[in-house]
């Protein structure tokens, strides 16, 4: 199973998807924040299931120690305006641990009945009502 990944700089995708890897997933780290292509996601991956992390400008800031402004994290967020309404996993990492995350997330792929061990079909996209904690549906 393909499992995208998509977030602002510093939310802890490379971390995530180095976590799945061990665990048996295809796991990708899709670039979408810097791009201009809203579905530039699916273009390069169409994943079986989209993963979007959510970090807060002063969080991904801490995290990576980067030196930009409020603004460009705003525009990262406009880049990824596109996944984030396509995500089937919505997570806000700020006040998570790396293996917090990475459990919600195993949780949730489980929850669909995939694991990362198995090699048969890719599993379905989730059902709307499956997302974990969608923006649209308000939560973070």
């Amino acid at each position: 199973m393909r499992v995208g990944i998509v977030g602002p700089c510093g939310a802890g995708k490379t971390t995530l998807a180095a976590g799945l890897s061990r665990c048996g997933y295809e796991a990708r780290v899709i670039a979408q924040e810097h791009s201009y292509v809203p579905d530039m996601w699916r273009r390069l991956t169409n994943p079986d299931v989209l993963i979007f992390l959510q970090a807060s400008w002063a969080v991904c800031r801490a995290r990576r120690n980067l030196n930009w402004t409020e603004a460009e994290w705003q525009e990262q967020q406009r880049r990824l305006s596109h996944a984030r309404q396509h995500a089937d996993c919505y997570l806000d990492t700020d006040s998570l641990t790396i293996e917090e995350v990475r459990q919600r997330v195993l949780a949730f792929l489980e929850g669909l009945g995939c694991s990362g061990t198995c090699k048969e079909l890719p599993c379905p996209r989730p059902a709307p009502d499956a997302r974990l904690s969608h923006p649209s549906e308000g939560g973070k």
